[in-house]
């Protein structure tokens, strides 16, 4: 089926920039700190998406940014206002700085253009870190979320970018969460209202259908 025209336009590699969300090792790789949400983004095939969306946004030219969440090793900084925060204090895998968890997961692969964006803090990839700025500079109109977690950090970074008065744009085949069935409810009853949900598809046609010029 053809691109629509609305999602060309929308997800033009001239002012899209993809956003991945804590696609690390310690989080969605095979010695993960959290097993059951490495094993829902790996068989539900999100990871391999975004791997296949990192790599059609190099050819194409459109920025990747991959926000990491780490820690250090004093815990410095660090947040425990919630169970979240205290409950992974105690994981055997820590989001050290410097680790090989925190970095980019297989099959995904880092070029020398993309940007990192490392966070000590909070539960958003967007809220308080470089990126906004990143995003202004760079000038990104439209923010291609992928990564995990659809119970978390994935709502977090679509509410702040929305805020910020970014258009967002979600591949629901791109993201994962635990359980299994919470992501397709999250995307259908939440990022939907607000985000412009699409799949991998969608986006690589967008950005091989050629640019009117």
């Amino acid at each position: 089926m053809p691109i629509r025209e609305d999602l060309a336009e929308l997800l033009d590699p001239a002012y899209t920039v993809l956003l991945t969300v804590e696609c690390q090792q310690g989080v969605v790789g095979t010695d993960s700190a959290l097993p059951e949400l490495a094993d829902a983004a790996r068989t539900s095939g999100a990871l391999v998406n975004v791997a296949r969306l990192v790599a059609a946004a190099h050819e194409s030219g459109v920025q990747v940014v991959h926000a990491v969440a780490e820690r250090r090793p004093d815990g410095r900084g660090a947040n425990r206002n919630a169970r979240l925060f205290r409950a992974a204090e105690r994981l055997p895998v820590q989001q050290l700085s410097g680790s090989k968890a925190v970095r980019i997961a297989p099959p995904i692969e880092v070029a020398d253009e993309d940007l990192v964006v490392r966070r000590l803090h909070g539960l958003s990839p967007v809220a308080g870190t470089e990126v906004d700025p990143l995003l202004r500079n760079l000038g990104c109109r439209t923010l291609l979320v992928t990564g995990v977690s659809a119970n978390v950090a994935i709502p977090n970074a679509v509410f702040d970018a929305v805020n910020l008065g970014y258009t967002v744009a979600v591949p629901k085949d791109a993201i994962a969460g635990v359980p299994a069935d919470y992501t397709p409810a999250m995307v259908r009853n939440t990022l939907a209202l607000v985000a412009t949900v699409v799949t991998t598809s969608d986006v690589l046609a967008a950005w091989k259908r050629p640019r009117r010029g």
